[in-house]
């Protein structure tokens, strides 16, 4: 009976999240990774905030000025990154 011998090299499989084999990401997506996870621990820009306990008068924001306030965030994270070096 023939043996069958365990492969030599392992073929490169895309990593979940889009993340390129070997680990190197660029600053824009580390920036991103960081902007998405402040936007949605905190409400970064949501249309209206509240906190427990305190009644407050909900803010109405349009799409722009929601997606100027992410836009902002993730200039500020890539400057963050970049200072990171």
């Amino acid at each position: 009976m023939a043996e069958l011998e365990p492969p030599t090299s392992t073929p490169e499989t895309p990593v979940p999240g889009g993340a390129p084999p070997g680990g190197s990401r660029s600053k824009d997506e580390v920036a991103l990774d960081l902007m998405k996870f402040i936007a949605i621990a905190t409400g970064y820009g949501k249309a209206s905030q509240s906190s427990a306990g305190f009644s407050t008068k909900p803010m109405t924001r349009s799409a722009e000025e929601h997606a100027e306030a992410l836009l902002e965030l993730f200039e500020r994270c890539r400057r963050a990154v970049n200072q990171a070096d």
